[in-house]
Parts: C-alpha cells; sequence; structure tokens
C-alpha cells in the first residue's frame, strides 16, 4: 500500500497539499475577482465621462478621430475627472481612382 491515498493524474502518489497553500489559491482567486470589478468599475466612469461630454450623441457622420476620442476616454476612466482629457487624431487616406 502507497503511503499517501492521494492519487495525481499520471497515476502518482502525492501528498495532500499543505492547506495553506489552498488558503492562498483562494486569496489569489478573490484578489483576482476583485481586480476584475476595479477594471470594469474602471471602464463605467470612463463610459460616463465619454457619455456627459457627448461622445454619444447621434452624429450621421463618424470619423476615425471621433470613435478613437471615445475609446480614449472610456480607458482613461476616471483619469478624465483629475484633468485627462484624450483625444485622438487619426487620418484615413482617401483611396485612389
Amino acid at each position: 500500500m502507497a503511503p499517501f491515498n492521494f492519487r495525481r493524474p499520471g497515476g502518482i502518489n502525492l501528498p495532500p497539499q499543505h492547506p495553506r497553500i489552498y488558503l492562498m489559491t483562494g486569496v489569489a482567486m478573490r484578489a483576482g475577482s476583485i481586480g476584475g470589478v476595479i477594471i470594469l468599475i474602471w471602464l463605467i466612469i470612463g463610459a460616463i465621462a465619454a457619455g456627459q461630454r457627448g461622445y454619444f450623441s447621434d452624429d450621421e457622420t463618424t470619423s476615425c478621430a471621433e470613435v478613437g476620442t471615445v475609446l480614449v476616454t472610456i480607458v482613461a476612466g476616471p483619469l478624465n475627472y483629475v484633468g485627462a482629457n484624450p483625444k485622438v487624431d487619426c487620418e484615413v487616406p482617401e483611396p485612389s481612382q
């Protein structure tokens, strides 16, 4: 009989993991979900800032610069409220005739 009855994939008998390892992986998973929530809140704040600046208005003409400015504003998140005013300037080449 093997000294440990804890079977791992590949047929290798290993001792059970220490309870602290389980605790650390639980903390890591919790920290990962907290990080995801923080990123989500950051992006929501950025979307609110873009809305307050009128970037979501219904224009018939939408340019590369407008779309880029909206995206950069959303990614900037709360930095919009401490003075950041990101703008994107892009030029799309005209098709040749």
